[in-house]
C-alpha cells in the first residue's frame, strides 16, 4: 500500500529547509514540534529516502533533501500561481503579497504607496519587510518574497526587473569640509579625499566603489555605514564625504537638518536605477503591475523635483 504525498508535507518540508530547525520551522506553519516531525517522517516514507539528519546541529538536508527540495519549491510556486489565478478570476486584486524593499528607499518612498495602494485595493495585503538587497534576492528567490523594491540590476537569471526611475546621488561633507563653501563639485575636487560607504551587503556601496576608482578618491573600507543615518552621522563627524539617495536627502538630511552640507554632483547626472523584479513564474504579475502604476503615479506626483521616471 503507497503511502500518500501531500502538499501540507511538502509546505512543512520547505519551511524546516529554510530554518534548519525544527522548533523554529514548527512556529513559522503554525504546528507543534511534534507535529512537524512527523509530517516530515511520512514525507520521507512517501517518497522512500531520508530527507534531513537529525542531530544536535539540527536539521541538516541529506543531497537528497536538497534535490528533493528544489523540486519542492518548484511544486509549492505553481500550487501559489493556481491559488492566485483561481482568487484573481473570483475577487479581483485581493490576498496577501510579500514585498522586500532595502531600507535605502523603503522608508522615503513606501508609505506614499501604501496609502494610495490600500485606497485602490483595500482588500491586498501587502507585507513588507526591510533588509539588505543580497539578502531580499535570496529570499525572493527562495520564495520567501513575492517581489522586491531595490535598486537595480538583480544578477540572476530566475528573475524579471521592471525599471521604475533614476534617483541622483548626492555629495554629503560635514560643515568644515574644504569643499562645503564650493558652490560646484568638479571630479577632480574629490581626487585623493575619502568617501564612506555603506557595506558591500548594498549595491550602493559596488557604484560608489567604481565612483571611487574612476575619481581616484579614497573609499574608507575601515568605517563602513549600517544605514544612511549612521553614513550621515559619519559624513557630519568630517571622517570623509559621501554619496547620499535624493530621497533620503529629501527626507532626512535637508537644508534644514543642520548637521552636513549636501550638493548636488555632475548636475544630477550621478543616479542610481530603482525597480521591482520578481521570479519570472511569478502568480502575481497582475498586482506587480498595478503596483507599478501606483509607485510611478506618486513618483510623478510627489518627487517629480527629486527622481527621474524610466517607465
Amino acid at each position: 500500500m503507497s503511502v500518500e504525498l501531500t502538499l501540507r508535507q511538502l509546505t512543512y518540508f520547505a519551511a524546516l529547509a529554510e530554518t534548519r530547525h525544527y522548533r523554529r520551522a514548527a512556529e513559522r506553519v503554525g504546528i507543534s514540534q511534534p507535529s512537524l516531525s512527523q509530517q516530515i517522517v511520512g514525507l520521507e516514507a512517501a517518497l522512500g529516502v531520508t530527507l534531513v539528519e537529525r542531530g544536535q546541529r539540527g536539521a541538516v538536508l541529506t543531497p537528497q533533501g536538497r534535490m528533493i527540495l528544489a523540486q519542492t519549491r518548484r511544486v509549492l510556486e505553481e500550487t501559489e500561481h493556481l491559488r492566485a489565478l483561481a482568487q484573481g478570476a473570483r475577487d479581483g486584486v485581493t490576498g496577501t503579497i510579500r514585498l522586500g524593499s532595502t531600507p535605502t528607499l523603503g522608508p522615503y518612498l513606501l508609505p506614499h504607496v501604501m496609502r494610495r495602494l490600500h485606497a485602490a485595493y483595500p482588500e491586498l495585503k501587502v507585507v513588507i519587510r526591510d533588509a539588505p538587497p543580497a539578502t531580499l534576492q535570496d529570499e525572493l528567490l527562495s520564495g520567501q518574497q513575492d517581489l522586491i523594491l531595490t535598486q537595480l540590476p538583480v544578477p540572476s537569471g530566475d528573475l524579471d526587473a521592471m525599471r521604475l526611475f533614476r534617483e541622483p546621488l548626492k555629495l554629503a561633507m560635514a560643515l568644515d569640509h574644504p569643499l562645503a563653501t564650493r558652490e560646484t563639485i568638479r571630479d577632480v575636487d574629490l581626487t585623493g579625499v575619502d568617501v564612506l560607504s555603506l557595506s558591500d551587503a548594498y549595491r550602493l556601496h559596488a557604484q560608489v566603489a567604481g565612483l571611487c576608482e574612476d575619481l581616484g578618491a579614497t573609499l574608507r573600507r575601515d568605517y563602513e555605514g549600517t544605514s544612511l543615518d549612521a553614513l550621515r552621522q559619519m559624513t557630519a563627524l568630517n571622517m570623509g564625504v559621501s554619496f547620499l539617495p535624493a530621497l533620503y536627502v529629501r527626507s532626512e538630511a535637508s537644508r534644514d537638518a543642520g548637521d552636513v552640507v549636501v550638493k548636488p554632483f555632475r548636475s544630477g547626472r550621478l543616479t542610481r536605477s530603482i525597480g521591482l523584479a520578481w521570479r519570472r513564474r511569478s502568480a502575481h504579475i497582475r498586482i506587480i503591475q498595478k503596483l507599478a502604476t501606483i509607485i510611478s503615479d506618486v513618483v510623478r506626483e510627489t518627487f517629480a523635483d527629486h527622481v527621474m521616471l524610466e517607465l
